[in-house]
């Protein structure tokens, strides 16, 4: 990853000599010189913060908390599901650090990621590995003492897949980048119900399912929308290499298999579950049909309702598990 651009000049020597310079220069900490220090201990805080992406981890919350509670359906171990969430988000912050690490070139071409800390330089990017390495210790330790090994594990195999396969590798390589790469994101329901039963089964592996497919739809909407940014960026993301017909169309298959894989695990909730996960994704099928439609006839198309709505469908869907767990009512299987 190139840090400094090369200085143009008469002299070899004296242009090595300026780009080493811009170099060791660039690799520090960029901050207003008129912040008091108080100022610069809150912009410092704030861009580790950043780091972490903390909008992103609210997937982490709504897919952990249900699958915790169907774990163990009709109790509610608040002290587990406080420190798997602990852990959780110490894991999701250090792979989401490490990600910026290694995109902080690509994430200065793109004006939705400029002004990351990386971006405008306003942490070192050796301290920001430090960071992300340290919350990746921490996030192991408590799950390991606060649930078990599985959990810790699985968290460790997220930020490994996430920054070493999908960042580093699939992301500026191949249009199914978000499609692969998104496995990551599905992680949470494994280890919620692995920290709670010590194992894995069918259930959160459905679960897994659902956020696996929902993925892609929800991920090329917002890149239709910032599809320029991404080209900039040399990101194959599909909105940049296919037509817009192509895009809502794949989306559409996927939002399919998203709402079958939501159904599938119908048998193991109550009528609460059922209706809910029917009703919202009805809508959901609905909104990204309409979106294929209007594509399909050169329509004016807003991408960004459905990327919106598709945040939407998964809360309710997964609150939706929460409740019924919490009920605990008699299950669909149990009265065949």
């Amino acid at each position: 990853m190139r840090i400094g651009e090369r200085v143009s000049g008469d002299h070899p020597a004296a242009s090595h000599s300026t780009d080493t310079a811009s170099q060791q220069v660039s690799t520090e900490p960029v901050m207003p010189a008129d912040l008091t220090w108080a100022g610069r201990v809150r912009a410092t805080v704030l861009a580790y913060v950043a780091l972490t992406k903390p909008r992103v981890i609210e997937l982490l919350l709504v897919a952990t908390i249900p699958v915790m509670l169907q774990a163990d359906r009709g109790h509610v171990d608040i002290a587990v599901i406080a420190f798997t969430l602990i852990g959780g988000w110490l894991g999701a912050g250090s792979a989401n650090t490490l990600n910026m690490v290694v995109d902080a070139d690509i994430d200065k071409k793109m004006k939705r990621t400029e002004r990351r800390p990386l971006a405008r330089r306003a942490v070192a990017t050796r301290s920001a590995l430090i960071f992300g390495l340290v919350l990746w210790a921490a996030s192991f330790a408590v799950l390991y003492f606060a649930a078990n090994l599985l959990s810790s594990l699985l968290v460790s195999a997220t930020i490994i897949f996430y920054v070493g396969v999908y960042t580093m590798i699939l992301k500026r390589r191949t249009w199914q980048n978000v499609v692969w790469g998104g496995a990551a994101g599905c992680m949470p329901t494994l280890v919620g119900w692995a920290a709670v039963t010590g194992s894995i089964s069918w259930q959160p592996i459905v679960l897994f399912l659902v956020i696996f497919f929902w993925t892609p739809p929800h991920t090329w909407a917002l890149a239709m929308r910032y599809k320029e940014d991404y080209k900039a960026a040399g990101v194959p993301m599909l909105p940049v290499i296919a037509t817009e017909e192509r895009v809502t169309r794949q989306m559409l298959v996927y939002t399919w298999l998203t709402v079958i894989s939501s159904l599938a695990l119908i048998p193991a909730t109550s009528w609460i579950y059922t209706v809910i996960a029917l009703l919202a994704g009805a809508w959901f099928l609905e909104r990204v049909t309409k979106l294929y439609r209007d594509t399909k006839r050169g329509a004016e198309v807003k991408p960004l309702k459905v990327f919106l709505q598709s945040n939407e469908y998964l809360a309710i869907v997964f609150c939706g598990l929460a409740i019924d767990a919490v009920v605990g009512m008699q299950t669909i299987s149990s009265y065949f």
